[in-house]
């Protein structure tokens, strides 16, 4: 993944903390509106309690990723120019342009996967010029940004992605499963053979997935809060991201493609 679709907050002014909403749960400790700043942020854009934020109530903070959103909003579409000094005007359309250029910058993201796939390579000149098309539309003004039908964009993108993946699952695709969708909250999938399987927008919330075998699965849009990785075999999944496995548990034994990193807070947390 390129640095610029890496969150980098030191570039930001802190549009996550104020943009979204939040509602008192076991992911956030208070409630807050959207537009208003989270009271742990600072005067400087930085969070007050980031090293902290799992043990003050904030997990949902702690599993959220802007794919670099946060930083092109700020430097480029705004230019530079803080919320805070601005008219009020201009912070409200500031916050209202964020999760557009977030949507944005996720499926940046996915196209970047999926031409590094080889065996989608019949499709990378169609992904190519999908991401260049992905890319200026990041740039443009904010009243273009607003006017934008995000969700028409990303069904066709989702229209590719889908045929990238397929490819890259041909040789799996005897022993995958379609389980796209599927409702598997809590499911008991403990040593399951889901290579190659279909899991796009599978709900696994809290699904024991100990010591399965899910090489080649297609994971993306998958609910993985609280599912247990425990020794679980991802690699090759293909569009896996950084805040779902977050939001997942696991072990120094899962194996997980080269496009994440392991959380530090699974050792912590499963011991």
């Amino acid at each position: 993944m390129t640095e610029a679709l890496r969150a980098d907050c030191g570039r930001c002014f802190g549009l996550c903390c104020v943009a979204l909403p939040f509602t008192a749960s076991a992911d956030f400790a208070v409630d807050k509106k959207a537009g208003t700043p989270c009271p742990n942020l600072g005067g400087d854009h930085r969070c007050g309690i980031h090293a902290r934020l799992r043990q003050e109530g904030f997990t949902g903070c702690t599993v959220y990723d802007c794919f670099g959103a946060g930083q092109r909003v700020s430097q480029v579409v705004f230019g530079g120019r803080d919320w805070r000094t601005g008219p009020p005007e201009r912070a409200r359309q500031m916050f209202d342009v964020f999760p557009v250029v977030r949507q944005l910058h996720e499926l940046l993201r996915y196209l970047t996967e999926a031409l590094a796939l080889a065996p989608a390579r019949p499709l990378h000149a169609e992904l190519r010029a999908l991401l260049t098309e992905t890319e200026g539309l990041t740039g443009r003004p904010p009243e273009e940004l607003l006017a934008l039908d995000v969700a028409a964009h990303r069904q066709r993108v989702d229209v590719l992605l889908l045929r990238a993946s397929e490819l890259a699952r041909a040789g799996d695709r005897g022993r995958g499963k379609n389980r796209r969708g599927a409702d598997l909250m809590g499911a008991r999938l403990k040593g399951a053979d889901l290579r190659g399987a279909d899991l796009r927008g599978a709900y696994l919330i809290a699904a024991d997935l100990t010591g399965a075998d899910l090489r080649g699965a297609d994971l993306i849009g998958a609910d993985l809060r609280d599912t247990d990785l425990t020794d679980a075999d991802l690699t090759g999944a293909v569009f896996l991201t950084q805040p779902q496995l977050d939001a997942a548990r696991g072990s120094a034994g899962t194996r997980l493609p080269a496009s994440v990193t392991r959380p530090a807070h699974w050792t912590a947390r499963l011991g």
